[in-house]
């Protein structure tokens, strides 16, 4: 997995390409990151999920726990960009509620 930074007004977008998984080592990636932009004062974070080639069950726990850890530190984290089996593997987990997830980046 492969994190890319860059920041956009007051947003903090993160881009990921790659896998999130166990073994990829990407949930403990994604976790270092989104407590390390907590700390750092960054309050709304958007992940780019477009180059997302596969999510495991360790990755979508990952991304409900950045989730909750934002929202427990006064923040926001949306997502974006989902691929179709991303989005069709969040409907039917009902992980779709869990999360808030946008159409373009303007929409944060």
């Amino acid at each position: 997995m492969k994190l890319d930074e860059r920041e956009s007004g007051d947003v903090t977008i993160l881009t990921i390409t790659g896998e999130i998984t166990l073994s990829a080592g990407g949930d403990v990636q994604l976790k270092d990151k989104i407590q390390s932009l907590l700390q750092q004062g960054h309050k709304k974070i958007l992940l780019d999920l477009g180059g997302v080639s596969y999510v495991d069950s360790a990755g979508l726990g990952q991304l409900v726990q950045a989730t909750v850890t934002a929202s427990k530190n006064g923040g926001k984290l949306k997502l974006l960009n989902l691929t179709k089996r991303l989005n069709d593997l969040l409907v039917v987990t009902k992980l779709s509620t869990v999360f808030d997830i946008v159409e373009k980046e303007s929409d944060f």
